[in-house]
C-alpha cells in the first residue's frame, strides 16, 4: 500500500479523553491490593509459582498488527524510525507520502481497516499450528491501542477498523480451547516519538499530543502522571480481557517503573485468584524479581537448562515483527529447532506473526504455521507436558545463547539432538529430537549409551513417535544406535523400578 493515501480527518476524529485526575481509579487499585492474597511488594510476590498449564502449553502465539502495518516498511518501529532524520524510513516517507507536518504517522490510521479479519479463521489457524496460548499485542510502542480503552480517543475500536479487533480474537481464542494472553508495549511511549519534536512535523501540533504522547528524551525517567496511566492503562486490559498471559517488553526495567510493577503484579495476581484462574507475568531483564513472574528472552536461548520455566519471544521473521513487504523468512525446519531447543531446557516458545493492515495472515506465515502443527501432530509428545532430561542437547554444532541471536541459523547436523523427558502413571520415557536428518539414516546418540550413565534405568523399548512396527536398534557402550528414514523424534521407555517385597520380621515363626 504505497503512494497517496487519505489522511486523518480532524473534523471526524472522536473527543479527547480527560485522564488528568487518577484519584478515584488509584483508590480502587489499591482496595484490590490491599484485599489480598498479593501485597505489592517482593517478598510476597515471590509467593507465586508458574501454573501447570503454562508449563505444559510449550507454545504460544505472539501477534504483532497495528497501524504500522500500513507503511509495512522494513519494521514495526516505523512511527519511531520516520521521525529520526537520516534514516531509510524517514527518507522513505519523505519520499512516498510527504512531508512530516502534512502527513504524519496519524495519517496512517484510516487505511488500517482490518476489513478482512475473521478471527475464527485465525484461532483455526493457531490450532492447526499447535498453539496453546494467543498473545496478541494490546499496545505497541506506537501508542494506538488495539483493544477498547477508555482512556484515550485512539483506539482500533473508535479509529481505523472501528472494532474492538483485540476483543473479538480473544473471544476466538477462547472458542477454540486455547488461552488468551495479552502484551503491553506501552512503557516506551514515553520517548518513541521524540523524533518528531526536533524538527517541523506534526508530533508537534497540540491536537494531536495525545497520540504522539510525551515524546520526551530517552535520558529521562518517565513522570509520575504516566507512570500512573501505565499502570492503569494495564489494569484496563486485566480488568476488560481477564488475560491468562501478560508480555511486558522492555524499558519497565526503568527503576522509575518499580513500585508500579509490584502494583501490576499484585493487582494482577489478586485478580486472578478471584477469577479463579492461573496466570503469568511475562518480563524482560530484571524488570521483576526473581520468583515473580516469568522471565523472557526475546529472539534466543538459554545455554543449558533453566531450573525455573522461562520464554523466549520470537518471530518467523529475521527481519521484522510486523508486515512488511521485504520478510527474510525463517525456515520451518529452522523454527522447528528452535522450539525443540528452548523446551529443552525448560523453556516455552512464543513464535510471531504479522497480520496485514486489511486482518488478512500473509500465505508464507500461515504455511509456516501449518508446518508447525504437521510436526506437532508426529511429534507433540515429545513436547507438550514434558520436562527437562538430565542434559538438555547433544551434538557438535554450537547455538548462540542470549537475546538477539536468532539472526542466523545454525547449520544442525545429524548428530544434534535436543532430550526431555516425561513421568507418567505408565512409566518413565525419556525422548531425543533430532535437529536435522542423519546423512546415512542411522541415529547415533551418545547420551543413550550405556557408558554415559545418564540413563538411571535399562532401556525396555525403544520406538519412534509417528511410527509403527518395530524398531531396528542397538546399544552400546557408546552410543544408542536407531535405523530410520527420516528424522524421526526417538523415544525410550525405561524400565520400572523393581519394588522389593515387603518381609515383616516381627512374625516370624
Amino acid at each position: 500500500m504505497t503512494g497517496p493515501l487519505p489522511p486523518i480527518d480532524p473534523a471526524a476524529l472522536p473527543a479527547p479523553v480527560d485522564v488528568s485526575d487518577n484519584t478515584g481509579a488509584l483508590a480502587e487499585v489499591r482496595a484490590v491490593i490491599d484485599a489480598g492474597p498479593y501485597r505489592d511488594d517482593w517478598d510476597s510476590l515471590r509467593a507465586y509459582a508458574p501454573p501447570q498449564w503454562y508449563q505444559d502449553a510449550k507454545f504460544g502465539i505472539f501477534i504483532h498488527w497495528g497501524v504500522y502495518s500500513v507503511p509495512a516498511f522494513n519494521t514495526e518501529w516505523y512511527s519511531r524510525e520516520m521521525y529520526r532524520e537520516g534514516t531509510p524510513e524517514f527518507e522513505h516517507h519523505v519520499a512516498t507520502y510527504g512531508a512530516h507536518r502534512d502527513f504524519g504517522y496519524k495519517d496512517f490510521i484510516p487505511s488500517f481497516t482490518m476489513d478482512r479479519f475473521d478471527p475464527d479463521a485465525w484461532a483455526r489457524l493457531f490450532r492447526q499450528a499447535g498453539a496453546q496460548f494467543v498473545v496478541p499485542v494490546a499496545e505497541h510502542h506506537d501508542g494506538f491501542a488495539m483493544y477498547d480503552t477508555d482512556r484515550s480517543r485512539w483506539s482500533a475500536a473508535r479509529m481505523g477498523p472501528e472494532r474492538d479487533v483485540f476483543g473479538a480474537l480473544s473471544e476466538a481464542t477462547d472458542r477454540a480451547w486455547m488461552v488468551r494472553g495479552a502484551s503491553s508495549h506501552r512503557a516506551e511511549h514515553w520517548f518513541f516519538m521524540n523524533g518528531g519534536a526536533r524538527f517541523d512535523s506534526d508530533v508537534l501540533v497540540p491536537e494531536y499530543q495525545d497520540f504522539y504522547g510525551p515524546a520526551q528524551r530517552e535520558e529521562t525517567a518517565p513522570n509520575e502522571r504516566f507512570l500512573e496511566d501505565w499502570l492503569l492503562r494495564t489494569v484496563e486490559i486485566i480488568d476488560r480481557y481477564h488475560p491468562q498471559v501478560l508480555w511486558f517488553d522492555w524499558w519497565i526495567e526503568q527503576p522509575a517503573f518499580k513500585p508500579y510493577l509490584a502494583q501490576v503484579a499484585a493487582y494482577y495476581y489478586n485478580r486472578a485468584a478471584q477469577w479463579g484462574r492461573e496466570v503469568v507475568i511475562n518480563y524482560k531483564w530484571d524488570a521483576f524479581a526473581e520468583g515473580t513472574a516469568v522471565y523472557d528472552i526475546e529472539r534466543g536461548t538459554m545455554g543449558d537448562i533453566r531450573p525455573s520455566v522461562w520464554q523466549n519471544d520470537t518471530s518467523v521473521s529475521k527481519t521484522a515483527w510486523s508486515w512488511v513487504r521485504n520478510h527474510e523468512y525463517k525456515s520451518a525446519d529452522d523454527l522447528i529447532a528452535e522450539l525443540a531447543d528452548v523446551v529443552s531446557k525448560n523453556g516455552v516458545l512464543l513464535l510471531n506473526v504479522g497480520p496485514k493492515p486489511d486482518g488478512t495472515i500473509p500465505d508464507e506465515e500461515q504455511e509456516l504455521l501449518r508446518t508447525i502443527g504437521a510436526w506437532l501432530t508426529r511429534n507433540g509428545e515429545a513436547i507438550y507436558g514434558t520436562r527437562p532430561w538430565v542434559v538438555a542437547a547433544e551434538g557438535p554444532t554450537e547455538v548462540a545463547v542470549g537475546s538477539f541471536v536468532d539472526g542466523a541459523a545454525p547449520a544442525f547436523t545429524g548428530a544434534d539432538f535436543r532430550f526431555t523427558a516425561r513421568r507418567h502413571v505408565t512409566g518413565e520415557y525419556v525422548y531425543a529430537i533430532p535437529l536435522a536428518e542423519p546423512a546415512d539414516g542411522v541415529l547415533r546418540i551418545r547420551a543413550f549409551g550405556r557408558g554415559a550413565g545418564l540413563l538411571t534405568r535399562p532401556i525396555k523399548e525403544v520406538t519412534l513417535l509417528g511410527g509403527s512396527g518395530a524398531v531396528d536398534w542397538e546399544q552400546t557402550a557408546g552410543e544408542l544406535i536407531v535405523r530410520t528414514t527420516g528424522p524421526a523424534v526417538v523415544k525410550l521407555f525405561l524400565e520400572p523400578d523393581q519394588v522389593q517385597p515387603r518381609k515383616d520380621f516381627l512374625h516370624q515363626a
